[in-house]
């Protein structure tokens, strides 16, 4: 994408405060939007010692537009020859300009430069209800190739989070053959 740089982020910086709280207040900011009504209010989706310890691993990506943050994805291997991605967030005053799209395409050029043959994300979905941005990311996820395989029980995978929701959620696992 024309002037959106991205790359995994370089360990030294997970010891800048300054930039694991720029990370830190865009996610929070991204997802306290994209997953409301999901949530108990004051709950966060990241602090800044998991983005420290994300960035110590070499798994987080940013994008830079004109040298400012523009959004971050995590990028991991799993188990079975499986990338994932996951955490990506694009700041809101730049939607629409390809911010998310350059973050998915780096996490799959990622993935395939480590030999993984296919990628996976988990979208956090209400049981009961339809949440609007649930379903844009639905359609933009499958538009690019993403198709769902499976509905994990969020209590099951993630059981410290459950006492975190607003609503009871599953979470649907999609995968791209690379």
């Amino acid at each position: 994408m024309p002037g959106i740089d991205v790359s995994i982020v370089s360990s030294p910086a997970a010891d800048d405060d300054l930039f694991v709280t720029e990370v830190v207040d865009l996610v929070n900011r991204v997802y306290a939007e994209a997953e409301k009504g999901l949530w108990l209010d004051g709950a966060d989706r990241t602090n800044a010692p998991e983005v420290v310890a994300i960035v110590r691993t070499g798994q987080l990506a940013v994008a830079r537009l004109d040298g400012e943050l523009a959004g971050a994805v995590r990028v991991q291997r799993l188990d079975g020859g499986i990338g994932e991605f996951g955490m990506l967030v694009a700041s809101p005053e730049l939607r629409g300009v390809g911010v998310g799209r350059a973050l998915v395409d780096f996490a799959e050029r990622w993935a395939r430069e480590q030999g993984l043959a296919r990628m996976q994300l988990e979208l956090l979905v209400p049981q009961t209800w339809t949440h609007p941005v649930k379903e844009f990311l639905h359609g933009w996820y499958t538009r690019i190739g993403y198709q769902p395989v499976r509905t994990g029980r969020l209590d099951e995978a993630y059981p410290a989070l459950q006492p975190q929701l607003a609503t009871p959620c599953d979470f649907v696992i999609y995968h791209k053959d690379l």
